[in-house]
């Protein structure tokens, strides 16, 4: 089971601890970046983060599971290196799972408001999980190296 990371513990998403949203990189199929700012928590060794199924990025993350994230202000303007990584879409216990880290960082607005939203809408809420991107010799990337 995933838990919340202890504040104080190194990762390769350590540079997001403390983060109430970071800047969601997704790419296009012409190669152009399209940044987003999401809530994420942090697991053990992966972030968690959740959309909606008809939303840009959920497609193009479909397309191109590859990803870049930084801790970033509401507005998604970064402060801090981005690291690459690659987004997988959750389901099952391990949706759930997601969904209810995303509520306890969170109670209010994903523990109530946006699932009601999106039932409301008619959207499905998917859970993301985000994991270190491997490179190509099978390792993982250093942070902020591509």
């Amino acid at each position: 089971m995933t838990r919340i990371r202890d504040p104080q513990a190194q990762g390769y998403f350590a540079a997001l601890r403390g983060a109430t949203y970071v800047q969601l990189t997704t790419f296009r199929r012409n190669g152009t970046a399209v940044p987003t700012a999401v809530h994420v928590v942090l697991g053990e060794d992966d972030a968690f983060f959740r959309t909606w199924n008809t939303t840009g990025k959920a497609k193009r993350i479909r397309h191109n599971p590859d990803v870049r994230v930084a801790p970033s202000t509401i507005r998604g303007r970064p402060r801090g290196p981005a690291l690459p990584a690659r987004a997988h879409l959750l389901d099952g216990e391990a949706s759930d799972r997601a969904a209810r880290l995303l509520a306890s960082k969170h109670p209010i607005l994903h523990g109530r408001l946006i699932p009601w939203y999106h039932r409301r809408r008619g959207w499905i809420t998917q859970q993301y999980r985000l994991a270190p991107r491997p490179t190509a010799d099978g390792g993982m990337n250093d942070r902020g190296a591509e």
